[in-house]
């Protein structure tokens, strides 16, 4: 085993992220010590046993401004005094503070941007936060050499601004055991109802999940609308079941780890996706939910956004949706359990698809990339990685 440490670093609690979960073992299993720093929140689950080493910083200060510098002033000092040998940041709001420990101590970098961070709608009308993070960006992304990203549309973004070539490592699941998973009646849903599934980690407003819970009161009763997950908007939505009678059409069930999430998709007739283009980071969107839905086996309908379409279309796995309002909603989900043979065409496909579009396959683009690094920087000569 190799003695050299990559530390990683994120801005959430380490719960439901699955991306850096996955790139931590995949590094772990590359043969280095890995360890993986995050921030404990007052509602964060109980971590979850992982093969590599895992830190929660408690911090003054929960979101803003005083959070953000908090946690880059905290991981900073941090990280100058671990011995680390890699150093890997996860999105915008932990490159400061890794940028500056690699100058100080000479280390590799590696930016790992899961978004188009200046681009989210958050940062939209605060004009001040915006150059800010801006600011930070353009001081240091023209200075670094070893860049992933989500998708393409978001690594030709970052070639146009600034010149730097980004690797497309997308955020697809592991292959699932084959193992039985429980049945419907096993979860307390309905076995005789379709079932319609919006899962993630950033249901968030204007993301077309207030358009597909008011769509439900003009689809049938035979449909049960599951929502599971976090977001800004959730506190929105139960308003909106209440006040609309939705009660017994609408289900919203909080985030849960993703070993349990996974038998509720897999129990689900259709997945949804909604992003609007209504920013840059939405409109080049490719939300992880579309592969955990094929990984299951089910069909996917999904907004018109260039890395959905290519998906949707490419491998035919379900339908695409021009505007996204609640009747066009409505409509367009009871076109699709109308024509029976077109939807088990697209069950058929999913699966399919469900078998290249996983970690396993994708993986290789993080493998390539450490491999370079450790070709490119001297101290990595006298003890070679031990790849598994």
């Amino acid at each position: 085993m190799s003695q050299f440490n990559v530390y990683v670093s994120v801005s959430n609690d380490l719960v439901t992220d699955q991306r850096v979960a996955k790139v931590c073992t995949t590094l772990y299993h590359r043969g280095y010590k890995v360890c993986l720093i995050g921030r404990q929140l007052p509602s964060s689950l109980p971590l979850i046993e992982q093969p590599y080493k895992q830190i929660r910083l408690r911090l003054f200060f929960l979101k803003g401004p005083l959070f953000y510098a908090c946690l880059n002033l905290r991981l900073f000092f941090y990280l100058l005094f671990k011995k680390t040998d890699i150093l890997h940041a996860n999105d915008l709001d932990t490159l400061l503070a890794n940028y500056l420990v690699s100058i100080i101590r000479n280390k590799p970098l590696v930016y790992d941007s899961h978004e188009y961070f200046t681009g989210v709608p958050e940062l939209a009308h605060n004009h001040f936060a915006r150059r800010s993070w801006k600011a930070i960006e353009k001081w240091i992304l023209p200075r670094l050499k070893y860049c992933i990203t989500v998708n393409q549309s978001i690594a030709n973004l970052y070639l146009q601004e600034y010149g730097v070539q980004f690797h497309v490592l997308r955020n697809m699941p592991m292959r699932w055991q084959e193992t039985p998973l429980p049945s419907r009646a096993d979860l307390g849903l309905p076995v005789d109802r379709t079932l319609i599934l919006l899962q993630g980690n950033g249901i968030n407003i204007h993301r077309g999940a207030e358009e597909l819970t008011e769509a439900m009161q003009f689809i049938d009763e035979q449909f049960l609308l599951l929502i599971i997950g976090n977001g800004d908007v959730l506190p929105k939505l139960k308003t909106m079941v209440s006040s609309l009678t939705l009660d017994n059409k609408v289900w919203i069930m909080d985030r849960m780890p993703y070993e349990k999430l996974k038998n509720y998709t897999a129990c689900s007739d259709l997945g949804v996706t909604l992003d609007k283009d209504n920013n840059l980071n939405y409109r080049f969107s490719l939300p992880n939910k579309i592969f955990d839905y094929l990984q299951a086996g089910i069909p996917v309908l999904s907004s018109r956004l260039p890395e959905l379409e290519h998906i949707v279309k490419n491998y035919k796995v379900g339908w695409l949706l021009d505007e996204v309002t609640p009747t066009g909603i409505a409509q367009k989900i009871h076109s699709i359990f109308t024509n029976s043979v077109e939807y088990e065409q697209c069950r058929l496909h999913a699966k399919e698809a469900g078998k290249s579009l996983i970690w396993e396959e994708e993986k290789v683009i993080l493998d390539r990339l450490y491999m370079q690094i450790e070709k490119e920087n001297p101290n990595f000569a006298t003890n070679k990685i031990n790849i598994q």
